[in-house]
């Protein structure tokens, strides 16, 4: 559909979308959401921020001090701008009415991918869907309520760590995800030259 733009989490679903974007021939545009996670377990998300305001804690976030939270929030919120800016986060105002789908490399805890969608959903898009390679089965039901559609590859028990999925799984550097937006503005030009 020409009204049909992919969003892609940044910064492994924007790879994803990428190559979506490539297959058919879709235009891509990022969404900056920042997973809150205790400096001392990094790879446990206790929450996530998202454009808008959208703020969610996890079960787990209880393990962490008040003041802790408040400075993980205002950290990430910092890193959230400068992502949004590097980027180029569509204005929000240009959303509402298409028909969005967000991409993301996969989902484990479900934190980022719901305060994107809850902060997506909030601008009036014509639908909202969820397409993702891989997902764990126990974050399905807080996930489903929140799209119109939602396509997944596998869903999977106890997924510990998206990158066991992938034969590659590098982390993505800002100037990477850069590369491939630039590609896919210049595979699908009409994608580029939108308002979005």
């Amino acid at each position: 559909r020409h009204d049909t733009l992919l969003i892609g989490l940044p910064r492994g679903g924007v790879a994803v979308a990428a190559a979506m974007a490539a297959e058919l021939a879709l235009p891509l545009a990022p969404w900056a959401v920042r997973k809150l996670a205790d400096p001392a377990w990094p790879e446990v998300a206790i929450g996530a921020l998202a454009p808008g305001g959208v703020v969610l804690w996890g079960e787990d976030a209880g393990t962490v001090s008040e003041p802790r939270r408040d400075w993980l929030l205002r950290v990430q919120r910092a890193e959230l701008l400068r992502r949004q800016r590097l980027y180029g986060d569509p204005d929000p105002g240009s959303l509402a009415g298409l028909h969005l789908v967000v991409v993301d490399d996969g989902i484990a805890t479900g934190l980022t991918a719901r305060a994107a969608l809850i902060s997506l959903r909030r601008l009036g898009p014509a639908s909202l869907s969820l397409a993702v390679p891989v997902v764990d089965h126990r974050v399905l039901e807080d996930l489903e309520p929140l799209v119109d559609q939602l396509v997944v590859l596998a869903v999977v028990p106890h997924l510990e760590a998206v990158g066991v999925w992938f034969e590659r799984f590098e982390q993505l550097e800002d100037a990477t995800v850069l590369q491939l937006l630039a590609g896919s503005r210049s595979l699908n030009p009409a994608g580029g030259s939108r308002d979005v």
